[in-house]
């Protein structure tokens, strides 16, 4: 079970260094039952997530250890669990934490229920996996304390892990990359300024998406033009 849902912002990060994963590569360990879950007595450290968001993830939900998402890089991702007794479930990854064995995953109650088979110890492997098919579409959600001068936001709903995100800002003639949190918010400390500016995409694979927006609301979310295949 995840024994601690890692730390805030302000926390001064973590210190154990995430291990690289790459889609595909299978890890080896135990799943367990959460908590996972986008509302408890717990703190999940990809949160929060707008109601429309939590909507279109559902309810099959994991956590991963500090070791891999220490960074926040891999928040919002997918993970497919392969049980030892041949059962399967794909997952949203929406918490990081400590975990009691370094490759293991919680998983949310529905997730649980739809691997358990009664056995212990619930042996699994996991991988990171293209998240299935939808019509859904990128969404930036803005942090609520967002503002010209400093400016963070999430991507939510990617179907791929992504490599980068970068603005280009008003008038500007280059792109400024946005520093990823331990939350796996992305910032730019010194704001998007007033006016118009893009946001480009890339996923871990090279696809980029590219969106201009007139404006944002601090605590609002844009929709993105597209979605990675």
């Amino acid at each position: 079970m995840l024994l601690a849902c890692g730390a805030s912002p302000s926390s001064g990060g973590f210190s154990t260094a995430p291990v690289a994963t790459a889609i595909g590569e299978q890890h080896a360990g135990d799943y367990n039952l959460g908590p996972v879950a986008f509302h408890g007595s717990f703190w999940n450290s990809c949160a929060p997530y707008p109601p429309e968001v939590e909507a279109s993830i559902g309810d099959l939900l994991a956590g991963l250890a500090l070791r891999f998402n220490g960074n926040g890089a891999l928040c919002d991702t997918c993970v497919t669990i392969k049980t030892a007794r041949g059962k399967s479930v794909t997952a949203r990854v929406i918490t990081t934490g400590e975990t009691v064995g370094p490759n293991d995953v919680d998983l949310s109650q529905k997730a649980f229920d739809q691997v358990f088979d009664g056995e212990y110890p619930r042996r699994m492997t996991w991988s990171l996996v293209k998240c299935a098919p939808s019509n859904e579409k990128l969404r930036y959600q803005f942090q609520t304390e967002a503002n010209p001068y400093w400016t963070s936001l999430w991507v939510r709903g990617a179907r791929l892990p992504l490599k980068t995100v970068e603005v280009k800002k008003a008038a500007a003639s280059t792109w400024t990359p946005l520093e990823r949190g331990t939350d796996g918010t992305l910032t730019d400390a010194s704001g998007f300024g007033e006016g118009k500016f893009t946001l480009r995409v890339t996923a871990y694979d090279g696809q980029v998406i590219s969106d201009t927006f007139d404006r944002f609301t601090p605590g609002g979310i844009l929709s993105s033009s597209s979605q990675f295949e």
